[in-house]
């Protein structure tokens, strides 16, 4: 299986501290060795960074965790393949253009029998995986539900968590969904999620010996949610999905949640 990383946040605040543990994961503490990718929102712009080398020997993870990008939105993923070689073009996060906004998906598990249940006819996948056919199955649903941009991307979000309900019926399916103002985060089996605001502590990575005190790092007024398939800290509250549920947030906040 793969592991996701995602970050909502009211401020620009980069994602360098969870972005290290999580590339441990990536072939040291953990076996997802089969490339990693990050995407950093940057107002309707966003910088994508993928290498389908392990993340724990990439030069370009380094150069990542150490330029500290500050972004109020970041998917990132580190790759255990099971569909699809390993190549750039299998590497998430997939991104593709909406209603003049990237969007940027990123999914942890297997589907099977995938193929012959989405049929995708505008967004086409470049690579052989089933995340990507499944994202492109969700953005051909979106645009038939709604062919011009709604007023309310939260009812939008949560269309596409409907959706998520179908394809959890093919399989493992936890998803990390952006367009760079809003993040959802989908579960099957494994995601876990916290929201940091003061009064601001200290945190310890699980797969490093790095603390942070985010009190020194952050204003009185800032929000920050991570989500991630496992917890990263070990001193720290994390609230663990169940499946079928999802979380939407906006500029850290939680704005919506229910079950599908």
């Amino acid at each position: 299986m793969c592991e996701l990383l995602g970050m909502s946040a009211n401020v620009p605040t980069d994602i360098c501290f969870s972005f290290s543990g999580l590339i441990e994961r990536g072939g040291r503490t953990g076996p997802h060795r089969d490339g990693w990718g990050i995407t950093i929102y940057e107002g309707k712009g966003c910088r994508s960074f993928k290498d389908p080398l392990p993340s724990c020997e990439s030069k370009i993870a380094e150069l990542v965790k150490s330029y500290p990008m500050k972004s109020c939105a970041v998917i990132s993923h580190i790759r255990q393949a099971n569909r699809g070689a390993v190549k750039l073009e299998n590497t998430h996060p997939f991104i593709r253009e909406m209603w003049g906004r990237n969007w940027t998906f990123a999914h942890n598990g297997q589907l099977s029998g995938y193929k012959n249940q989405l049929t995708v006819q505008k967004h086409l996948p470049i690579g052989t995986t089933d995340s990507e056919l499944a994202f492109c199955w969700l953005l051909d649903q979106v645009t038939q539900q709604y062919p011009s941009k709604p007023s309310n991307m939260a009812v939008v979000f949560r269309y596409v968590a409907k959706l998520c309900g179908h394809l959890r019926q093919l399989g493992i399916y936890n998803m990390l969904l952006s367009d760079g103002v809003y993040v959802l985060g989908y579960c099957t089996n494994n995601l876990h999620w916290i929201t940091r605001k003061a009064p601001f502590g200290k945190a310890t990575l699980i797969d490093s010996d790095w603390v942070i005190d985010f009190n020194k790092e952050t204003g009185p007024d800032d929000v920050v949610t991570v989500i991630a398939t496992q917890p990263l800290t070990q001193d720290e509250k994390w609230h663990k999905l169940v499946e079928g549920e999802y979380v939407l947030f906006k500029h850290g906040n939680l704005v919506s949640t229910g079950l599908t």
